[in-house]
């Protein structure tokens, strides 16, 4: 029996919690990520996280994507 946290709750998303967040398709998160100077970009090995704080303010202020 496991507690799953609400994804509002989380600070670092996988692309498909992120995907789900932001409307963005994972496609394109991992496009985005895959850039050496992407800053909410978490590895975890070969597992990315997105920093949701970083990524919200990454998505504010992006006039497109």
């Amino acid at each position: 029996m496991t507690k799953e946290v609400p994804i509002w709750e989380k600070s670092n998303l996988t692309l498909e919690e992120a995907a789900a967040y932001s409307g963005i398709g994972t496609g394109k998160l991992r496009e985005i990520t895959n850039d050496k100077n992407c800053n909410f970009v978490l590895w975890v090995g070969n597992k990315r996280l997105i920093k949701k704080r970083l990524f919200d303010k990454f998505i504010e202020q992006a006039y497109s994507i």
